[in-house]
């Protein structure tokens, strides 16, 4: 049997972190050999998540003994924060896939929508992450960016369509564990339970990474939802096409598109968040409703929308086959 890759996963305290660890651990080609965290750095992580199972206590990110332990890490910092421990990670010569917005953009899209880069040096060597646009370039990668989960979901129901989209309307509705670990005022239970409301609705972050993915050229609009579960997401686009298409003219577009994609089932019904839950999976359903085209992705947040999609980029990056790990 081939000797397994150790990897480490750095912020593993967090929602998206915790669920990389997991999903490390139990990996049959990697070795999880490190998980950090800042504020629990001590604690064991399956004290933390006790489901997840991982036997390993958190320790602070020392970036010359992650190198000692890992060939490959997963940065699961917030954005600014993962830019200088990615930096020093590559330093040191491993493989990294971030999970924050840190890499996603070029450096003008990121400044415009979020601040001052913190390495501005390493955008050009990153690869956005989303696999069924970008598959060639990951497995060739050493710093990988993984897509936002609102931005996933909403590329998957789009991508197909690209080469004649000239307007959309891209409603998200999305489950608290979203917005992280730590509870606000406008995610606390209290004010999530039997309610829902839309948010940044002047312009959110992860519409830049489909004005980048898209083309400058496409008007979006998005508009996301925080609804009462806590893992789930669900992109409903309202597209104009130029020309306009027929139902069957959509549908053969996504069927040719994702015929060969592991992780994408074009379905015959619009698609359910729980029927993706805790999966790598995403369902797109595809019609038409007078002169729009109405695209339809559901996938589950933490999984497709952020750890399980980066084990995907990580096991492209390493030769291992795509979907090891996370069947």
């Amino acid at each position: 049997m081939a000797e397994r890759v150790p990897v480490a996963v750095i912020g593993s305290a967090g929602f998206g972190g915790a669920l990389g660890a997991m999903l490390v651990h139990r990996h049959p080609s990697l070795d999880l050999t490190a998980v950090t965290a800042r504020t629990d750095a001590g604690t064991r992580h399956d004290e933390l998540y006790p489901r997840y199972g991982v036997p390993l206590a958190m320790e602070q990110l020392d970036p010359d003994r992650i190198a000692e332990k890992a060939r490959a890490a997963l940065v699961a910092y917030p954005h600014k924060a993962a830019a200088p421990a990615v930096s020093a990670l590559r330093e040191r010569g491993l493989k990294v896939v971030d999970l924050s917005a840190d890499f996603r953009l070029d450096q003008e899209r990121y400044e415009r929508w979020y601040q001052p880069h913190e390495a501005p040096e390493l955008i050009g060597e990153a690869v956005y992450g989303l696999a069924e646009a970008h598959r060639d370039r990951i497995r060739g990668a050493d710093l990988v960016a993984g897509p936002g989960c609102n931005s996933t979901a909403a590329l998957l129901a789009l991508l197909p369509l690209r080469d004649v989209i000239r307007d959309v309307v891209v409603d998200i509705k999305t489950g608290v564990s979203g917005a992280g670990r730590e509870a606000t005022p406008t995610t606390h239970f209290v004010s999530v339970t039997e309610n829902a409301n839309p948010y940044k609705t002047e312009g959110h972050r992860h519409s830049a990474e489909l004005e980048q993915e898209l083309g400058d050229g496409v008007r979006i609009t998005f508009v996301p939802h925080l609804v009462p579960m806590d893992q789930g997401l669900l992109a409903s686009c309202y597209v104009t096409t130029e020309p306009q298409l027929s139902s069957e003219e959509a549908r053969a577009l996504f069927e040719r598109a994702y015929a060969d994609e592991p992780f994408v089932d074009v379905i015959d019904s619009p698609p359910h968040t729980a029927d993706v839950r805790d999966t790598n999976r995403c369902r797109v359903y595809v019609t038409t409703a007078g002169e729009r085209v109405l695209a339809f992705a559901a996938l589950d947040n933490l999984w497709k929308g952020a750890a399980g999609q980066a084990v995907q980029d990580l096991n492209l990056m390493l030769g291992l086959p795509e979907t090891e790990g996370l069947e």
